[in-house]
């Protein structure tokens, strides 16, 4: 192959509604997703709607909630689908969509995919206090006070559950202009190790899920800017194309499967390969502040 012969790259996903578990996997069983009303959340709501699962979505936004349980109910194998407003900030009021869940599907959830996060671009020194809270707080604290209750709720009852965290790749590496939600996601990496031990014995998996770059259409206003900046987003990565949304959920319809019971503890990147790039020669480095079209810092 020379350098004039197009490269493959990794080849395109199976279509919309497929999936590789036995149609009716998820049967009898319910998950709960947080921001499961847009985007990649209900995207990942979605796939398990397809193999049989009762949802239960939790946004802070009816008019999210609306459309998606529309949407997802007409998934066709679909369980009941129902919804609860929350702020995950709020543990007695995730106390309340927990019983909420057992009042309307009769069980707990079996699975709760916590994808909720709060994010935007910053220079760490133009970052309130409050933006800082806010972000930590939905993201790390948020993500923790669901799976304790999650968890509370299953060890009283002696039965098994499945946890996924939804988590970012800069968890690893840092992230330049998202300081606090890097440091956010890495508490939620390390969030999903230290649960993952404490509760397997007791039946109950912890792991971690982390998107790469899955154009949808309620992209954050960060992402559609970087977007419109890079023309040709298939070319700037290592698979030669980006993901899909359903690909996430693919990978969570498995880790929570019953074929992936011993996976515990683990973060599985679902990226292409996109965040171990690294180039031979590496690009002028450009201020974080002059990326974000920021003029000199002004205390």
């Amino acid at each position: 192959m020379d350098s004039t012969t197009p490269l493959p790259g990794l080849s395109a996903p199976p279509p919309p509604g497929a999936h590789a578990l036995s149609p009716g996997s998820y049967d009898g069983r319910l998950v709960l997703v947080t921001g499961g009303g847009t985007g990649l959340g209900r995207a990942v709501a979605a796939e398990f709607a397809r193999l049989g699962a009762s949802l239960l979505l939790v946004s802070r936004r009816e008019e999210h909630l609306a459309p998606a349980r529309a949407e997802l109910a007409k998934v066709p194998g679909a369980g009941p689908v129902t919804s609860q407003l929350c702020d995950i900030r709020d543990a007695d009021r995730i106390a309340e969509v927990f019983d909420a869940a057992v009042a309307a599907h009769g069980r707990l959830p079996d699975v709760l995919v916590n994808n909720a996060a709060a994010n935007f671009p910053v220079p760490s020194e133009d970052m309130t206090p409050n933006g800082w809270r806010a972000v930590v707080d939905i993201t790390l604290t948020g993500t923790f006070l669901m799976t304790r209750e999650f968890g509370r709720r299953h060890l009283a009852e002696g039965t098994p559950g499945s946890v996924i965290a939804v988590g970012a790749s800069y968890a690893w590496t840092g992230g330049p202009g998202f300081a606090h939600s890097a440091a956010a996601k890495a508490g939620v990496k390390s969030l999903v190790e230290s649960l993952a031990v404490e509760w397997g014995p007791y039946g109950i998996q912890v792991n971690g899920l982390v998107p790469g770059l899955m154009p949808h259409e309620d992209m954050t206003a960060d992402i559609r800017t970087g977007l419109d900046r890079a023309p040709d987003p298939d070319a700037r990565q290592p698979a030669l194309r980006v993901g899909a949304p359903r690909e996430l959920g693919w990978a969570a319809t498995f880790l929570a499967s019953p074929y992936a019971r011993f996976i515990s503890g683990h973060t599985l990147v679902v990226d292409g390969a996109n965040w171990q790039r690294r180039d031979l020669v590496n690009a002028p480095v450009t201020p974080v502040r002059e990326q974000l079209d920021r003029g000199p810092f002004a205390p």
